[in-house]
């Protein structure tokens, strides 16, 4: 059975964003590669050697979460999808939400809804969109 995993582009920031995944998500990471770092130097984009080419870090649960540099004057914003976390508690989900919200914009507060006791929306200051909820309904 196939696994769908995510996998997000930065404009410089992305060892510092996977750390803060790793230390949020309560996850590990496994691996974080410089462009500097490469088996195939010569395939590298020009520019900054330590941009990150590849990072992964392991969820909790065995999904991953991998990310890298976009090459310099390359990067596109974040736009059309939200990662989404879902947690068994509210409070959980608001450790969490409260944590990816400082330093970037909530775009739905944390609230109760008709699916999950709390729910909220935001993008972090790494420019990442996330739904994170809690205490599920049933729905």
């Amino acid at each position: 059975m196939p696994t769908l995993d995510s996998y997000l582009f930065f404009d410089g920031d992305c060892a510092e964003a996977m750390r803060f995944y790793e230390r949020t998500l309560g996850g590990k990471m496994e691996m974080m590669m410089s462009y500097a770092q490469s088996p195939e130097p010569g395939s590298c984009p020009p520019g900054d050697p330590n941009r990150v080419m590849h990072a992964c870090v392991v969820l909790p649960d065995g999904r991953m979460l991998m990310a890298s540099d976009s090459p310099e004057g390359m990067h596109k914003p974040m736009s059309g999808f939200a990662l989404a976390l879902n947690y068994p508690t509210a409070a959980e989900a608001r450790r969490v939400f409260d944590t990816l919200a400082n330093g970037g914009t909530v775009t739905m507060p944390m609230g109760k809804t008709f699916w999950a006791e709390a729910f909220g929306m935001l993008t972090d200051r790494f420019g990442t969109p996330w739904m994170v909820g809690g205490g599920q309904q049933g729905v």
